[in-house]
């Protein structure tokens, strides 16, 4: 005798994808806030904005909450906009629709305010739904200055239309990133619109120090304090002062890879590759070189010959 029980439907859940998300690109990121190494006050800021609104909305219509419409990340390239953007959806549970700003300009007249009708019209049909757009000022730039055409005007005034009907969408929240937010147009910036605006720095010592342990977790270290070559992530928090989060978060990466490399050099037979490999480790030497590597790479110029690499 068959039968179903609650236990299928939810495992039927997970397979089952939401009709109106379909014909709109998705992604179901399994990113936690633990993942995303340090930005703890704008965590908190996200997490109050976002996630607690979508969690207990009936908490939060007694109490006459009203969420923000949109949220704006702003600040330096590699700073993890879009890594806490995914990490808002995972932990709202939410549906999670990305969108790239430069892929929405179409030179065809119409279609690229089409395109954002579209991408609000299936948000509401999959809420709760995080709409995020990167790169907006691309899509969004200042009206009037010279730096725009016909299509990001008539794009501006389409978003304005959808971010001002939101009013009657419950469960759907903007997040957009920039790191030109100079350039966005101001009509955008005004309340009930983009209301929260916020700053994502560069990371500090702490969060440099929880971004490569982040990153080290999978990788076979020497921790044992007592060896001249253990890993100090302390000392190495010290010497990526500067470097943005993305950076920080090669070098482990890029660690690994001079660790390969050596390792081969020295066991060039396939045989004993295999045999070998477990003694295989990343030491605090190999650490500080791939900082050194990340550090030529990052301040290359344009036209410059590439000396160095390092793994994203």
């Amino acid at each position: 005798k068959l039968v179903v029980n609650h236990e299928d439907f939810q495992k039927a859940l997970i397979e089952v994808t939401p009709s109106g998300m379909r014909e709109v690109f998705i992604e179901n990121p399994d990113i936690k806030w633990d993942q995303v190494g340090g930005l703890e006050d704008v965590k908190q800021e996200l997490q109050e904005a976002v996630e607690w609104p979508m969690k207990y909305p009936g908490l939060y219509d007694k109490l006459g909450h009203r969420m923000p419409r949109g949220i704006l990340l702003h600040g330096p390239s590699g700073t993890g906009k879009t890594l806490l953007a995914k990490a808002v959806a995972t932990e709202s549970e939410a549906n999670f629709v990305s969108v790239r700003g430069p892929e929405l300009l179409s030179k065809w007249v119409g279609e690229s305010e089409r395109g954002i009708r579209e991408i609000f019209r299936r948000a509401r049909q999959a809420s709760p739904c995080v709409v995020f757009f990167d790169e907006i000022d691309s899509i969004a730039p200042i009206r009037g200055a010279g730096g725009e055409t016909a299509v990001t005007e008539r794009v501006v005034s389409q978003l304005l239309t959808e971010l001002d009907g939101m009013e009657n969408m419950h469960g759907v929240v903007v997040l957009a990133a920039t790191n030109r937010a100079d350039m966005i147009d101001p009509a955008l910036l005004r309340p009930g619109r983009f209301d929260k605006i916020i700053q994502i720095p560069l990371p500090d010592k702490d969060s440099r120090k929880r971004i490569i342990e982040i990153g080290a977790k999978a990788i076979p270290v020497i921790d044992d304090a007592n060896d001249p070559q253990h890993v100090d992530y302390e000392k190495i928090a010290e010497l990526t002062d500067g470097l943005s989060g993305a950076d920080t978060a090669a070098i482990a990466n890029t660690a690994v890879s001079l660790v390969i490399h050596e390792f081969l050099d020295k066991h060039p037979d396939v045989k004993d590759v295999e045999k070998s490999s477990e003694n295989a480790k990343v030491t605090m030497k190999h650490f500080e070189e791939a900082v050194k590597k990340v550090r030529e790479q990052k301040d290359l110029k344009m036209g410059e010959k590439l000396v160095a690499s390092y793994y994203r």
